[in-house]
């Protein structure tokens, strides 16, 4: 998983958790909230772009 082994993995948890600690779960629900909001800002401007090409290729 992106070149990265087992053991590493292990490293970035353990340094997550000495970092975050009790915190760990709020950073995680923060991330993924800012990751879905970076999504839906991706998608509303894809198809904005995809709108303005249609429109652009009309007559």
């Amino acid at each position: 998983m992106f070149g990265m082994g087992p053991g590493e993995l292990a490293v970035i948890l353990v340094v997550a958790l000495l970092l975050f600690g009790s915190r760990l779960p709020e950073v995680s629900r923060s991330m993924g909230k800012a990751l879905k909001e970076f999504k839906r800002g991706v998608s509303d401007f894809k198809s904005e772009l995809d709108k303005d090409l249609r429109e652009e290729r009309k007559p």
